[in-house]
């Protein structure tokens, strides 16, 4: 039966090329959709919203009859946001973004090692002619998206963002490092990226990094492959604020913490600054080494939640705003009083009315905003979904929610998967065989077996054990179980 259904979905792709053509298939299928047949539903999973919307809107008849055709029957078809494909885009897009940054840290090193001679620079081009053979220590980048003028200040994000206009405004009144952290979507990125711009607008003397987890642990082994690491850390350690973003990426990378723990206690004890965002507080980032979490709770811990109807509402009158269309304001509050888990999403419904409007050449109105976005807000009903637990389970266990899905059966592997698919039966609606097809095409019964094998610890109060890079890690299954729905339900009737 799983070989049939898996035929018929790999005939669907093959009648979808065929009817979108081959460049369409290539750019928007190919990369970016896995359908699923289950039930008499076709879902077409989606790395993300937008993607999404633009599928949706433009290719929704071809999936249709693409499905009516192979299965002689009409079909209903969901869009859904498929974690894996999320994680495969966004991977091949830093893979890219380290791949140009890393080809332009071997330039500055050619330049900085190679003899020249020319003194060290203050970051925007003065040398202080000291004659020591150093190039640029900073090549300030282009200018970043996110600006703070553009980002709005609710309750939920108020001290974030007063951290962040103090740091600016005296990037030097003491070392403290800020650690900022919340779930995807709620605007740590922008918030460093708006430091990382004001600076280079009111502070050009300052001199700044930013750059992703990711990034940070590319260039690193870069580094040690071509025997770079001088020049590696004189550009991440020469700086007076680093700002290093998605910094969950490098809690179960060993070499690349012990790496980063000595470039923070090196900009740290020079007085100078140090910014990090990440999913998680450090304490939940179990892989993360015991001396780094120290240094990172001895400093400022600052999270962003959900923001409230009225933030919400602000946001996308800012957005509209920018977007030059007449939005009427019952149709602000209707969204805003929809969607309520971050502002990717909020901002996603705004982009695809608005497509759906200009499309249908219709005005704006609370009808057509409840027409346009019915599928969306159907599919969305529940606050927590699967992506949300599995995302969070896996940045505890210093995985990521593709290892779940793999049939890798290591003890942290297999407790952290036990755990996912028990909240998510415990939390959601989903039933055993939708769990199972959501984390990795499994069989139903590997998720019965898992809920049981909880339930069966949590009766015995028993104690789990696990591998992280910090060490072999214990805790009662009980307590693991209640940290992670204290934070997954944290202010979500917000």
């Amino acid at each position: 039966m799983h070989s049939q259904i898996h035929g018929i979905e790999e005939q669907i792709h093959i009648r979808v090329a065929e009817i979108v053509g081959p460049q369409n298939y290539k750019v928007w299928f190919k990369p970016c959709t896995q359908f699923a047949f289950a039930d008499g539903i076709l879902k077409v999973g989606v790395p993300n919203i937008f993607i999404g919307s633009f599928i949706e809107d433009h290719f929704a008849d071809a999936i249709q009859s693409a499905a009516a055709k192979v299965l002689q029957a009409p079909v209903r078809v969901a869009y859904v946001i498929d974690p894996v494909l999320f994680r495969k885009l966004r991977k091949n897009q830093l893979n890219s973004q380290a791949a140009f940054i890393g080809q332009a840290a071997e330039r500055m090193a050619r330049e900085s090692f190679g003899g020249s001679g020319n003194g060290s620079s203050n970051g925007n081009g003065n040398g202080n002619g000291n004659g020591q053979g150093h190039g640029p220590i900073v090549a300030q980048p282009r200018q970043l998206r996110g600006r703070l003028d553009d980002f709005v200040v609710g309750s939920n994000n108020r001290l974030a963002h007063s951290m962040a206009l103090g740091l600016v405004e005296n990037p030097f009144a003491d070392s403290t490092p800020l650690f900022i952290y919340s779930g995807c979507g709620l605007g740590k990125t922008h918030l460093l990226q708006g430091i990382a711009n004001a600076l280079s607008d009111t502070r050009p003397d300052v001199r700044w990094l930013y750059v992703s987890g990711e990034d940070f642990t590319n260039q690193f082994i870069l580094a040690l492959r071509d025997r770079k690491l001088d020049a590696f850390r004189h550009r991440f350690r020469d700086v007076d604020v680093l700002l290093l973003d998605d910094m969950q990426f490098i809690a179960n990378k060993k070499a690349t913490q012990e790496e980063f723990l000595h470039t923070f206690n090196a900009i740290n004890g020079n007085s100078k600054r140090v910014v990090m965002a990440s999913d998680a507080h450090p304490k939940m980032m179990s892989d993360l080494s015991a001396s780094l979490t120290n240094r990172l709770v001895a400093g400022m811990v600052v999270k962003i939640d959900r923001p409230d109807r009225d933030t919400r509402a602000q946001i996308l009158r800012r957005r509209t705003a920018i977007s030059q269309h007449q939005v009427p304001n019952d149709v602000i509050l209707y969204i805003a009083d929809k969607i309520i888990a971050n502002v990717r999403e909020l901002e996603g419904c705004l982009v695809k009315l608005l497509a759906y409007a200009s499309l249908t050449r219709s005005e704006v109105t609370l009808d057509l905003a409840r027409q346009a976005l019915e599928d969306h807000l159907t599919q969305t009903s529940k606050l927590l979904t699967i992506g949300d637990i599995e995302q969070h389970v896996a940045t505890y266990f210093g995985l990521t929610p593709a290892d779940l899905h793999t049939s890798r059966k290591s003890r942290t592997v297999a407790l952290a998967r036990n755990l996912a698919m028990h909240l998510a039966r415990k939390h959601t609606s989903y039933s055993f065989p939708e769990i199972a097809r959501y984390m990795g095409n499994k069989n139903h019964t590997t998720v019965l077996l898992a809920c049981r094998r909880i339930g069966v610890g949590l009766e015995a109060d028993a104690e789990v054990t696990w591998q992280s890079a910090a060490g072999v890690q214990s805790r009662k299954l009980r307590e693991l179980v209640e940290i992670h729905e204290q934070h997954l339900f944290q202010k979500s009737a917000t």
